[in-house]
């Protein structure tokens, strides 16, 4: 018998005075996943988690959390932990007595040995007798959610939790938490509007635009087949340009841009005649310099204009004009040390048709 998911959504709609924050959300959590509600501001995703926490109640559908429908239920009467931005921890009390501060309340026998058991889960067990204002920022982040964890919630919910950190200590952070998910087996729900942190923790990603889930998969499934323009161009970068299906035979459809004829696999595409919207990531493009023949097999643009060239280290990024089709970016990685191409060269772009993903047109994304 299959066990019951830790969290399901089912037609989760919630309006503030007649504006609609979230629009009809269905979605399933499974037990011991780490899940990532990951949009820009605004999109609904805190909302969502609000009313998981029932912080928030839906103006219609239901909440459910271990098989149990908890739409109606109070706040302090659900299955789970919220660790927020802020770590609201108590500046009086020792870093022990902050973990151990839930299950005194509710009078667990064994509480101080829960909570000496949470900080060795966060690897802080050594500063259990120091005061919340004597630790760092991170330190403080893996007290608050030490103070979750000892509760063994259902579903522990994280709102934006590294978004105080520096970058250096958010990244080392976000390698922390998944690590503390693994350990301790809970189900996490975690909201960012951060790509590279939702993509480095979550076991599954859901990509939320306008109060709707636009997509939602494996980190990797939704970076490299993203299914709608927003997606496209919210998690990591994309080269899009429009064109019009003329063709299609051995699983392959052909298509026209701008006098050009481009190819992208049949099901790699979410339309199968007419306009369509092409891309692929600037890291899958390679640069041709002008009488270099293309290798056989890609697509090919061109040609355009190198405008910019960025040297970050590991990577050279090149911005292209293709004149009608717009500016293009190119990641190149520096194998040969140095960037390959500069300002002013002519090139054309080119890549494997394996790498080409088809999406229905969106004006705002092509523009």
């Amino acid at each position: 018998m299959t066990a019951a998911p830790a969290l399901e959504l089912w037609g989760v709609r919630k309006e503030f005075g007649g504006q609609v924050a979230v629009d009809g959300v269905d979605l399933e959590v499974p037990e011991g996943s780490f899940f990532a509600l990951l949009g820009p501001s605004g999109c609904g995703k805190t909302t969502t988690l609000r009313m998981v926490a029932g912080l928030e109640q839906p103006t219609a559908g239901a909440v459910s959390i271990g098989g149990r429908d908890v739409t109606g239920t109070p706040a302090h009467r659900r299955p789970v932990n919220t660790v927020f931005q802020s770590y609201a921890l108590f500046p009086h009390l020792s870093v022990l007595q902050n973990v151990e501060f839930g299950l005194r309340r509710q009078r667990v026998p064994d509480a101080r040995a829960r909570a000496l058991a949470g900080l060795q889960t966060v690897r802080l067990a050594h500063l259990a007798d120091r005061r919340p204002a004597q630790l760092s920022g991170g330190q403080q982040q893996r007290i608050a959610l030490a103070r979750a964890i000892v509760n063994n919630p259902s579903v522990l919910l994280l709102d934006e939790p590294l978004g105080a950190l520096d970058l250096a200590l958010r990244r080392a952070m976000q390698l922390e938490l998944k690590r503390i998910q693994a350990e301790a087996g809970l189900t996490f729900v975690h909201v960012t509007h951060d790509q590279e942190e939702a993509m480095t923790m979550a076991d599954t990603v859901a990509v939320m635009n306008a109060g709707r889930i636009e997509q939602l998969g494996p980190p990797a499934e939704l970076y490299e087949l993203p299914r709608t323009p927003f997606v496209a161009t919210f998690l990591g970068r994309s080269n899009l340009v429009a064109g019009t299906v003329v063709e299609g035979s051995g699983g392959v459809l052909g298509v026209e841009v701008a006098g050009a004829r481009l190819q992208v696999p049949a099901d790699r595409s979410a339309v199968s005649d007419g306009p369509v919207l092409l891309g692929v990531r600037p890291e899958k493009v390679r640069l041709s310099a002008q009488g270099e023949p293309p290798p056989s097999g890609s697509n090919v643009l061109g040609p355009g204009t190198v405008t910019d060239v960025s040297f970050t280290g590991v990577s050279t990024a090149y911005q292209v004009d293709l004149g009608a089709l717009g500016v293009h970016e190119v990641f190149a990685q520096n194998t040969t040390g140095a960037p390959t191409s500069r300002p002013g060269d002519t090139v054309h772009l080119a890549w494997d048709v394996d790498f080409t993903f088809g999406l229905v047109p969106d004006a705002a994304a092509a523009s």
